[in-house]
């Protein structure tokens, strides 16, 4: 046997495998190595950027805030309402006579009539023939009185000659005396069924606005059957201002008030005529009437609001920007002596071209944020500015 050349093969693998594990082990200090050094490199970044954070020059500056401080100022003190639209005076026109059927209508909703004006006529051909017979009775009547008169007068002639007892002319001038009377009472009737004709017309009981018409020609009316028209006398409107309990009572007649109807953008200028002195138990409010002139934008039925000046005070005026709102209701910013931001709750009252009014939450020596109020938070840091004067 060989034995020599056995042992050279094996000799030879064992370096081979030597040789391999060798290789291994350098790869894996190269790639340690590698693993190690992107390990500093990845420290030493995070170790700058956090030096870089902590200085000073990198720090967010505070936002400037434009800011002021208002005062007092002497506005008009306000009440504001809703409430429906309806004429002053509110005129039902029914039927007065005995009706009838309805022969014409003369107006239209939205006509002006004069008082006593014919709104529609009723058929009457009925008691225009009882008008006729009873003229006709007064001309009997009055003929009656004539005979008698004469009859009295060729009595007294006669009466000197011994014809004619002084019994028979105190007769004579009681009959002439009924037939004056009768003549008396015939003229009373055919006036009375004169009247009674002139009624069947349905007539304005005074100078207005027609609002509603409710009947048409050949209709049967009668008395008590309805309304037929409905007017606004002289055209006098108002608005009902449902008016909460608190601020009624600060209401007198006379305040001035601006009305705006739903709708529309035009503003009507009026006046408190009237307060109510009870309050509906079930909303707690009461009804403010404001007198309006006539104007076609102001329709009966409406709705529109109403603002009421109630007097004038001293309150804090801000810009528009400067207030806030959100579900808690109204609130400004105000900066403390921190330059810190926060929130103040406020009630504001009138809002004019001139700014809004707060009535309560803010004295006015504050200094109020006026514009970018949105863009803050409580307890932000901030770098006030006062609101230069224009």
């Amino acid at each position: 046997m060989n034995y020599e050349t056995t042992l050279t093969g094996e000799s030879s693998a064992i370096l081979i495998d030597e040789e391999e594990r060798s290789r291994r082990r350098r790869r894996l200090l190269i790639i340690g190595g590698v693993v190690a050094i992107a390990l500093i490199a990845v420290a030493a970044a995070l170790s700058m950027r956090g030096k870089g954070a902590a200085t000073p020059d990198a720090a967010p500056q505070a936002p400037v805030v434009t800011v002021t401080s208002p005062g007092q100022t002497m506005v008009a003190r306000t009440v504001s309402a809703t409430g429906s639209l309806a004429a002053r005076v509110d005129m039902p026109v029914g039927v007065v006579g005995e009706g009838g059927m309805v022969t014409r209508v003369l107006v239209q909703p939205g006509d002006w009539v004069r008082a006593g004006q014919v709104l529609a006529t009723v058929e009457r051909s009925v008691q225009s023939e009882q008008v006729n017979s009873l003229a006709a009775q007064v001309e009997v009547q009055r003929a009656n009185a004539k005979l008698a008169q004469a009859q009295l007068e060729r009595a007294k002639a006669l009466v000197g000659r011994g014809f004619i007892s002084a019994a028979d002319i105190d007769q004579r001038t009681a009959t002439r005396d009924q037939a004056i009377a009768q003549v008396r009472v015939a003229e009373a009737q055919l006036a009375e069924q004169r009247a009674r004709t002139g009624r069947l017309d349905i007539r304005a009981p005074a100078s207005g606005l027609v609002l509603t018409r409710t009947v048409e020609p050949g209709q049967i009316v009668q008395a008590g059957g309805g309304v037929l028209f409905r007017m606004a006398k002289d055209g006098e409107m108002e608005m009902q201002a449902q008016v909460s309990e608190g601020d009624l009572v600060s209401l007198r007649a006379g305040n001035s008030a601006v009305v705006t109807p739903i709708g529309s953008n035009q503003r009507f200028s009026g006046r408190l005529w009237q307060v109510s002195p009870v309050v509906d138990p079930q909303t707690r409010q009461g009804i403010a009437r404001i007198a309006l002139s006539y104007n076609d934008a102001i329709r009966p039925g409406g709705f529109a609001s109403a603002t009421i000046t109630s007097g004038s005070g001293n309150a804090p005026l801000l810009p528009e920007s400067a207030v806030q709102s959100d579900a808690k209701g109204s609130y400004v910013y105000i900066i403390n002596g921190k330059n810190q931001v926060e929130r103040r709750d406020v009630k504001i009252g009138q809002v004019s071209d001139t700014g809004v009014a707060v009535t309560s939450g803010i004295t006015g020596a504050e200094r109020i944020v006026t514009s970018a109020g949105a863009f803050l938070t409580v307890g932000q840091k901030v770098k006030p500015e006062a609101l230069k004067a224009r």
